[in-house]
């Protein structure tokens, strides 16, 4: 054996290893991970900078003129003078950026290895990972077991050894919300009980079970032997809670930062897309919660992905199905009202290209465009058929799940309020972000309950 293979023997975190092995693959390959990563990191800093800019170097009074220049607007001795809110908000984001950076590089390196490890021993080329599905990839892996003795408790490795390993920590995710360990249910003013998951709220119990300094899990999947004592039981929850409390706390003293952060991100990715297609926000998709609940254990990602994008246009029908008569009514005319005038502005900017830059005209424009298009999505296809049974029995053969009460019940309201939490529009999603920040610590502490009532 050479002395190349002898570094690969015996590797002391399989689950990290064929973790990294796997979205080495799936993100095809060292540049293409390095190249986002850094993209990222620069990402973050202009936004940061972009709004310490718009804070204190612009001079809004001047911009306020009959005849604004954006030029003599612009003060950057503005940067020398920032204090209070901004300046604090901008000490967290260097702080965060620092430990991105940290994180960068330690991928990075970890990403060389794993590019050596493809190359020195599956044999597989930079050039080559996109041309290769994950099943020849996994061959190979399994293959080299053979050389190299990467697991030292087993001769050879199976497909579902691997799957495991990678799968094992998404594993424990999928259990406890199908068990209802974790929580992911809010209760709103007005709209009741709704499922809350939120990426911003998945992080946080991310921390508090598997990565945080007093988790319950080591190194993300193996279980601290103290808690399978009974005698230990009361002791550990004790001392969980406490841990849930402090960063609750924290999330409590952080919300006004990261509530900033979320509306500014979100505002400066997504703005651009809602005034070029305004129906984007009625878009639906998956949410996490669903990604969770109707995931298979050890299903991999890009699995999960194909098996959920082929329920996708069965799913988006059936919800289309149903719609309140008198909204589409009301949609149907407050659409004709907009489109009519909408029309008229046009025509006069066609006519006349001096009222684009009128007073108010383009944001009519832009209103008046928003407003019919969100009418039009408003109003079902007239060529569709009622037929919910056929519709949920196809999104079943993808998602395999229909619990009892959705039995030959796919046209009652239960049914279509349960699903709609799990294929919900893109504005809703939107709007469960931005809020996020604010609901996080209740919902942290909420673990506290769950925790006692299971101990």
């Amino acid at each position: 054996m050479s002395h190349d293979s002898n570094k690969w023997n015996q590797i002391l975190n399989l689950d990290d290893f064929f973790t990294r092995i796997y979205n080495y693959h799936q993100n095809n390959g060292f540049w293409c991970m390095f190249i986002n990563d850094m993209l990222q990191l620069v990402q973050f800093a202009f936004v940061v900078f972009f709004v310490v800019f718009l804070s204190c170097c612009i001079d809004y009074d001047k911009l306020g003129l009959s005849d604004p220049s954006i030029s003599d607007a612009i003060d950057w001795s503005g940067l020398s003078r920032i204090h209070g809110f901004v300046a604090l908000l901008a000490i967290i984001a260097i702080f965060y950026w620092s430990w991105k950076c940290f994180k960068f590089i330690w991928n990075t390196t970890k990403y060389s290895e794993i590019k050596l490890f493809y190359k020195d021993v599956l044999k597989i080329n930079e050039d080559d990972i996109s041309n290769l599905d994950w099943l020849e990839v996994q061959s190979k892996l399994i293959e080299s077991q053979k050389e190299v003795q990467l697991c030292l408790h087993k001769e050879n490795l199976t497909e579902l050894d691997i799957s495991n390993r990678i799968m094992r920590t998404v594993n424990y995710k999928v259990a406890m919300i199908n068990k209802n360990v974790l929580p992911y249910s809010f209760q709103f003013p007005l709209l009741g009980q709704r499922v809350f998951l939120s990426k911003v709220l998945m992080a946080n119990l991310e921390f508090i079970i598997f990565t945080g300094p007093w988790a319950p899990f080591k190194n993300s999947w193996k279980l601290d032997e103290r808690y399978k004592k009974r005698e230990l039981r009361e002791v550990l929850a004790e001392r969980l809670s406490k841990y849930i409390t402090y960063l609750a706390f924290f999330n409590f003293l952080l919300m006004p930062f990261i509530f900033i952060w979320q509306f500014i991100f979100h505002l400066v990715h997504y703005a651009e897309i809602v005034k070029r297609e305004p129906g984007f926000l009625g878009v639906r998709m998956w949410s996490l919660y669903s990604r969770h609940f109707l995931r298979h254990y050890n299903e991999l990602n890009h699995e999960f992905d194909a098996r959920l994008k082929r329920a996708y246009i069965p799913a988006n029908k059936y919800l289309n199905l149903f719609t309140s008569p008198m909204l589409v009514i009301i949609a149907k005319n407050i659409g004709f009202f907009a489109g009519a005038i909408l029309l008229v502005l046009v025509t006069l900017t066609l006519i006349n290209e001096e009222l684009l830059f009128a007073d108010n005209i383009p944001l009519a424009i832009t209103v008046l465009g928003i407003t019919v298009s969100v009418c039009r999505a408003l109003i079902p296809d007239v060529n569709q058929v009622f037929c919910p049974e056929a519709l949920m029995k196809e999104v079943l053969q993808h998602t395999h799940y229909q619990p009892d009460s959705w039995h030959n019940a796919a046209h009652l309201p239960h049914v279509r309020q349960q699903f709609s939490q799990m294929f919900f529009f893109k504005g809703v999603y939107l709007a469960e972000e931005l809020i996020s920040p604010l609901l996080t610590p209740s919902s942290s502490t909420s673990m506290y309950d769950t925790e006692h009532s299971t101990s």
